[in-house]
């Protein structure tokens, strides 16, 4: 069974009929695809409960009350004067990075493309500001009970994370006379007043009924379980390690009154050959950035396919050809067989695998076939980087026999689309790159042995009058090793040499069914 399957099941079982999946977010600069996995694992949830029979939810809250941290590298120092404030409360920065007049506040700013994102993928979860969670009052009656069992949640934490708070630690942070939270102390509590003084010297009182503070972020994550109902939340390895928020998370939910969901823990996307993505470090790719070279079906596929405990390498060179080739032979042959024709294993990578294509389609409940371009990832870069003209791709994979009509299904042009925009970007493998040769040049002529030329020359007088089709090509090509009598390696890689001058490149027969007859002898010598 599928991991979202089988977590349906389970919290059928433990939580009844009626289900709130969530995740989170803090919107305090641009977005990864790593935040993708934690969003699309509790949507695949939420999906896989819809189609158990189950009510579900799935809702996505957004850390909107946290405050400003640091400046960030893309800001000006004029965001010095906000550190602390909640995001919701400050401005968003101008393309310069100064803070801009008006408009929108600094977390809707970057919020709204990664929503644009996540529309894109098929992801419409009901969307939750925290800042007005805390403003409607709902965290009023959490933050007292944190409060009158401040001393019980401060040895939970320190127990469990095994850190020692401060001495003026207290379970509620309050916005000082300035709006920012850095350098309050809390002097008193006087239900539902936070008396404090601030590091101006001033002092006053904030209203837990307001959003006039906020809890710490291991109580406040708790106390939203217990708000919002929620009864399933994977969480990252980094807030799911033992001792880390979700360990902590558990019991104070529990304080605060309400059951908490069952800890899930999900490893991260890594860059490949680079690590975990992170905003701080720089080492990331955006979602939308990445839905430029990779149609949304198969990034889902990237999720889906993979368990939740397995780190995800996400790599723009080589491996997305075998991902999304990978996507597509399973579409075009999705798996089959009885119960009684296949052994448990073979059941279990029938079912998970089908499983996994029903939950990557962009509309819940589509045909994974509606989205099958019919042309491999390989196949098409080729032609992309060969002919300027779409029609002539069409024309070409028409006569070809990949497409059984002139005209491309919306598919293959979406698909074609992002394969130009993949093919211009820096992401592009270097070794996927063509460039047809004009004539043999002399880098070539270097790397050719005698046996190769030979080759060469028999290859140039074979393909005179032939049937230009790849299967002619291809027996072509075999008679004209054997006759040349060196290995079929060699005699490829003196094909790539002539035609792209460099040792690799796509399938052969392929590559000189769409340079042409005439122009190949030309360029053969």
């Amino acid at each position: 069974m599928h991991w979202a399957d089988f977590t349906a099941q389970r919290l059928k079982l433990e939580c009844g009929e009626n289900l709130v999946a969530a995740s989170g977010i803090t919107p305090s600069g641009e977005f990864h695809i790593g935040h993708l996995r934690e969003i699309l694992s509790a949507e695949m949830i939420h999906r896989a409960c819809l189609d158990a029979g189950l009510n579900s939810r799935y809702i996505f809250i957004v850390d909107s009350m946290d405050p400003l941290r640091k400046v960030y590298p893309f800001l000006s120092k004029e965001y010095e004067q906000y550190i602390g404030y909640p995001l919701a409360n400050i401005p968003a920065p101008n393309p310069d990075g100064t803070p801009s007049q008006g408009g929108v506040s600094y977390a809707e700013h970057f919020l709204e493309p990664f929503l644009e994102a996540l529309r894109q993928i098929g992801v419409s979860p009901e969307i939750v500001m925290n800042h007005q969670t805390y403003e409607n009052g709902e965290f009023a009656g959490k933050i007292n009970a944190a409060i009158e069992n401040s001393n019980e949640i401060r040895g939970i934490i320190e127990e469990i994370s095994g850190r020692e708070l401060p001495d003026e630690w207290f379970p509620f942070k309050p916005l000082g006379s300035d709006g920012s939270m850095d350098g309050v102390t809390v002097t008193e509590y006087e239900k539902p007043y936070v008396h404090w003084t601030d590091r101006h010297g001033k002092s006053g009182s904030a209203d837990i009924r307001k959003a006039e503070g906020k809890l710490p972020w291991r109580i406040d994550w708790a106390a939203r379980w217990g708000i919002h109902g929620i009864t399933c939340e994977p969480a990252g390895k980094d807030h799911g390690a033992s001792g880390g928020s979700f360990d902590t998370g558990l019991p104070i939910c529990r304080i605060l009154g309400d059951k908490p969901p069952a800890k899930m823990v999900y490893e991260w996307i890594q860059l490949k050959g680079s690590g975990p993505m992170s905003s701080s470090t720089g080492n990331t790719i955006g979602p939308i950035e990445a839905l430029s070279l990779v149609p949304p079906e198969i990034l889902r596929y990237l999720i889906a396919g993979s368990k939740m405990n397995k780190h995800i390498d996400f790599n723009t060179g080589p491996a997305l050809f075998q991902m999304a080739d990978e996507y597509e032979r399973l579409v075009a042959n999705p798996p089959t067989g009885s119960d009684d024709e296949l052994n448990k294993r073979q059941r279990v990578a029938r079912d998970t695998q089908v499983a996994a294509l029903r939950l990557s389609q962009v509309s819940h409940g589509a045909d994974p076939s509606d989205s099958l371009a019919g042309v491999s990832f390989r196949h098409l870069a080729m032609l992309a980087q060969i002919k300027s003209s779409d029609d002539d791709i069409w024309a070409s994979l028409f006569e070809s026999g990949h497409i059984f009509e002139p005209n491309p299904s919306n598919a293959l042009k979406d698909r074609l689309s992002r394969m130009r925009y993949w093919i211009n970007s820096v992401h592009f493998p270097d070794d996927a790159r063509i460039v047809i040769q004009s004539k043999l040049t002399e880098d070539a002529r270097s790397n050719l042995d005698e046996g190769q030329m030979n080759f060469i020359a028999n290859l140039k007088q074979s393909i005179s009058g032939i049937s230009w089709n790849e299967k002619q090509i291809s027996k072509t090509i075999m008679d004209s090793i054997n006759a040349s009598n060196i290995p079929a390696r060699e005699a490829y890689a003196a094909i790539y040499w002539a035609v792209l001058g460099q040792r690799f490149g796509p399938r052969a027969s392929s590559l000189l069914v769409e340079i042409g007859s005439e122009k190949l002898e030309q360029l053969l010598p």
